[in-house]
């Protein structure tokens, strides 16, 4: 059997030293960024109705970070054009930092406005950050973007331990220095958005963008490097593109409905915090932990497959949590729900990055991920306008509904016909 040299030269070094060290730093950045986002996200409420005075706005700094989350993805999209996928990662970092050093001092003043200033600047550093699971994967040939996808992803199951590890000491160093607890876990979240910032600037190297190029060129099957850009509408118009966006919107809407009513609805069974925090933690746990297993899926099987796995693990999930309000059968159904999100998300990701050229990329990814952003906000305003009206078990069926989409489009476009840019097994 012959063997393409094209192959060869993208598997070989250079390439593939320099993707790997690209990847390792970006998982690195990525768990970082997350610790820092977790250590400050559980206080924003508390911060929220203790300096604005008012318990109905307590959870405006957490919809500010999630507003800026979502409203800067696209411009940031339009940076790593300009800047470079470095430059605009380290500018995303130093954002965060900036974030929550005005949130410090914001608490230090009892200065509500600067608190949600901060919080929205935190948004913004998160949504860079998100965005870096795309730069793993340009740098990669199309059966291995998957894995590099997951890989990246799964940095958030090291924030998740991290954040919270860091939180309750820096609380206590920062009472004891005289000072409000909460200061803390914000003067941490700088350090690590710094941290961040620092490993990028040392380590992202070569830059992603122009490595993403030559591996294009060099590698067949690919989408085309030269022309000009398709616009965003075109791109969705084909049907993996669709697919891949509808799976990541879908995923991400069924998994905030749910995940977000599910502590009330603990609270309304009497559940103590204790155990509404270990369905979360357990739900956390599915959404990264198994993050290179549907990476390598993915890669072996194929996109559509394993989006219709993880939609189908969302409707299970849907369905079977309101079934019972005990500890075990929640934590389980709300893992689920974390496992197929991640299906959808990382699936979901490698098959839109097939699909685009190396000028498409940036912005094409930065629209995606503002949709996300704006259906979380939506999903989890929703759910608790269903909750009220119609109760848990309605909000179960919602959610399955919303996921019957991307399984049933997944289905309907690999019945249709095999596309060329999709991963074979």
């Amino acid at each position: 059997m012959g063997v393409d040299t094209a192959e060869i030269a993208v598997a070989d070094t250079p390439f593939a030293v320099q993707a790997r060290t690209i990847t390792r730093t970006l998982f690195g950045a990525q768990s970082l960024g997350s610790a820092a986002t977790l250590i400050v996200f559980p206080i924003f409420t508390i911060l929220g109705a203790q300096l604005s005075g008012v318990e109905a706005l307590a959870g405006l700094p957490a919809a500010l970070s999630l507003l800026g989350q979502a409203a800067s993805a696209f411009g940031w999209g339009y940076v790593m054009d300009y800047l470079g996928r470095r430059g605009a990662l380290i500018a995303g970092a130093l954002c965060g930092s900036a974030g929550m050093g005005m949130s410090a001092v914001a608490v230090a003043a009892g200065s509500f406005a600067s608190l949600l200033v901060g919080a929205l600047l935190v948004g913004v550093a998160t949504s860079a950050l998100a965005l870096s699971r795309f730069v793993a994967a340009e740098v990669h040939p199309p059966d291995q973007r998957a894995r590099a996808i997951s890989s990246v992803v799964f940095g958030g199951t090291v924030g998740a331990v991290l954040g919270p590890a860091i939180a309750g000491p820096m609380a206590k160093l920062a009472a004891g220095a005289g000072v409000s607890e909460f200061i803390g876990p914000y003067a941490a979240g700088a350090g690590l958005f710094a941290l961040v910032a620092a490993v990028v600037f040392l380590w992202l190297r070569p830059e992603p963008r122009d490595l993403g190029r030559t591996i294009a060129l060099a590698t067949p099957g690919t989408a085309p490097v030269g022309g000009p850009a398709r616009p965003i509408l075109a791109i969705l118009r084909q049907q993996p593109a669709l697919v891949a966006v509808t799976a990541m919107i879908f995923g991400q809407m069924t998994m905030a409905m749910l995940m977000v009513i599910t502590s009330l609805h603990m609270r309304h069974h009497d559940h103590p915090l204790s155990s509404i925090s270990f369905v979360i933690s357990a739900h956390v746990v599915g959404m990264y932990a198994f993050s290179i297993i549907s990476g390598r899926l993915a890669d072996a099987w194929g996109r559509g497959p394993v989006i219709m796995i993880g939609a189908s693990g969302l409707i299970l999930a849907c369905l079977t949590a309101p079934l019972s309000p005990h500890l075990v059968p929640l934590a389980a159904a709300l893992f689920l729900l974390g496992l197929g999100w991640n299906f959808c998300y990382v699936a979901g990701s490698s098959l839109l990055a097939d699909q685009l050229s190396p000028a498409e990329r940036a912005r094409t990814q930065g629209f995606n991920d503002l949709l996300l952003g704006l259906v979380s906000a939506a999903g989890s305003l929703g759910s608790g306008i269903v909750f009220a009206a119609l109760g848990y078990g309605a909000m179960g069926l919602v959610g399955a509904a919303a996921a019957l989409i991307p399984l049933s489009l997944a289905a309907w476009w690999r019945l249709a016909r095999r596309p060329i840019l999709e991963v074979a097994p």
